[in-house]
């Protein structure tokens, strides 16, 4: 969750000045559609639950994600999660007679109608919560008065703290048992087993992904009531190592991730107590050391959480490099202690599954790059991000902080997805795509399976218009490409413009200040049939 990002982005980012592009420095673009081609990942497009579900339909939503901390502590057979430190250690959801797994069961069915697959978290946590009868961990009552407590809520006409005493102590929770019993393996399958006979395995459309809890290296900080002193890194893995194994033996079929991590903190823990290697590193031997031991694969994808840092709209367009660029450095502290230069967020993690446990793909489950102020920037840099992911071969992905369906960065999701308000999507294979300045204009190109078209994004990263030539190789051009846009013009709509001539292998476009375009070019050399 986004508590990590004050905790750990201590220095300040390199800022990019938006200045006007002449003509003989506009950067080139170009696309080969014969080289560089790679499958693009419809799992790249996911958002968390909480997603309008008639945008999730529009979109087509290709998954959502059930987490984040309130998650930690879900019991299904009471229906309910105890907050943590994000909302006073409230437990419970005030309901008299629960129905067990209910509202996971509701949101699988919701998004199901629509195509959207499950990520489903798994509690791994020691204790989990008891009653779905609301109660709190450190109500003033037993534990004095408090820095702060919950103005609307009041179990038994107790007042709920935050755990911070009036002088700034912190408080111990003398009676976790009040309010929590233990986990198990075998509770968990339970509710696995449940989920498999309400909505069937997932090899016959039941849940496919299970996540291993949210952020375990965080735990100490937002369940400290249960878990006041951190686990090392040694524990997480060996109780990631048993619930895997749990929910592989209900569904084998299922694919878990682990460990969902947090940024920059969670992908290091205590390096001394995981052989020398960051935590993120140990996390994938040890998977590996397993298989080995076993003869089973528990773990499929290699997930983290990411936020990258920024300041102004500038820092936020420029910031999407540590995704991917090795020659970028955002001045976080774990590029200069632990990384040893830039973060090249992807690339990074994908070698550290090739080195430790190859064959397990990388997902990013949580993420946002969008600063909440609903501008065309938040919609660009998604776009980019969105185009990154695609390049970058990643597994899996589901940004945070659901979009409402009219603000800015949800057309980022529908440019991908339906760009035409009728279900037309982006290609679903990568083909070279180049701009001799990405950073002013950066293009990601694909190609679509169905029909061969290519789909060509082009966004404007400055405040100016710049005017450039795109060339186009590897496919038989039609004369004209289709051209939709967004931008400050209209932050309601993407835009069909008038088509665009394409002479000699090119088009000379103009591309407004702060705008995405996107060119669908038609393979003049496939028929319908094809």
């Amino acid at each position: 969750m986004r508590w990590t990002i004050q905790a750990f982005h201590l220095l300040a980012i390199p800022l990019v000045s938006a200045f006007y592009v002449h003509a003989q420095s506009a950067p080139l673009l170009a696309v080969d559609a014969s080289t560089d081609r790679h499958p693009i990942r419809a799992e790249i497009y996911g958002i968390a639950n909480g997603v309008d579900s008639t945008f999730a339909k529009e979109i087509q939503l290709p998954n959502f994600r059930w987490g984040g901390d309130a998650t930690t502590r879900y019991n299904w057979q009471v229906d309910s999660s105890n907050a943590g430190f994000d909302w006073y250690f409230m437990g419970g959801n005030g309901q008299t007679t629960p129905v067990p797994g209910a509202s996971v069961d509701q949101l699988i069915t919701t998004y199901g109608r629509h195509g959207a697959r499950a990520l489903i978290t798994v509690p791994i946590i020691p204790y989990i919560n008891k009653s779905s009868s609301w109660t709190c961990s450190f109500p003033v009552s037993i534990y004095g008065n408090q820095q702060s407590t919950n103005p609307y809520v009041f179990p038994n006409g107790n007042t709920c703290g935050n755990s911070i005493s009036t002088n700034g102590a912190q408080l111990l929770d003398t009676n976790i048992y009040a309010n929590h019993i233990d986990n198990s393996t075998s509770l968990q399958q339970g509710w696995i087993e449940h989920l498999v006979s309400a909505h069937g395995t997932a090899a016959r459309g039941g849940v496919p992904f299970y996540q291993l809890d949210n952020e375990p290296g965080g735990w100490s900080n937002t369940h400290r009531d249960v878990e006041p002193i951190q686990p090392l890194y040694p524990v997480i893995v060996q109780l990631g190592q048993q619930y895997a194994a749990a929910i592989k033996e209900v569904d084998p079929s299922a694919q878990v991730f682990g460990p969902s991590d947090f940024t920059d903190g969670g992908w290091i823990g205590t390096p001394s107590q995981q052989d020398g290697l960051l935590a993120g590193q140990y996390y994938l031997q040890q998977m590996a050391e397993y298989e080995k031991q076993h003869h089973q694969r528990i773990l499929d994808y290699f997930d983290e959480h990411y936020y990258p840092a920024f300041t102004d709209q500038a820092s936020q367009l420029e910031v999407t490099r540590t995704f991917w660029d090795p020659t970028y450095n955002s001045g976080s502290w774990v590029e200069q202690w632990y990384f040893d230069g830039p973060m090249m967020l992807i690339p990074r993690f994908q070698n550290w599954v090739s080195r430790y446990y190859p064959g397990t793909k990388v997902a990013l489950s949580e993420y946002s790059i969008d600063s909440g102020k609903k501008t065309i920037v938040d919609a660009l840099a998604e776009m980019d991000v969105l185009g990154i992911f695609g390049r970058q071969e990643l597994g899996f992905a589901n940004m945070w902080n659901p979009p409402s369906p009219t603000d800015p960065i949800a057309y980022s999701f529908r440019m991908f997805r339906s760009y035409d308000g009728k279900g037309s999507h982006y290609g679903d294979v990568w083909v070279n795509s180049t701009s001799t300045n990405q950073a002013q204009l950066s293009i990601y190109g694909s190609q679509r399976t169905r029909d061969g078209a290519l789909t060509i994004l082009v966004l404007n990263k400055t405040t100016a218009s710049i005017t450039t030539t795109l060339s186009i190789t590897g496919i038989d051009l039609p004369a004209t490409a289709a051209v939709y846009s967004y931008s400050n013009a209209n932050l309601q709509q993407i835009v069909e413009n008038p088509s665009a001539a394409i002479r000699s292998g090119s088009i000379n476009y103009t591309y407004p200040g702060y705008s995405a375009t996107l060119f669908v070019v038609a393979d003049a050399g496939k028929t319908a049939s094809q």
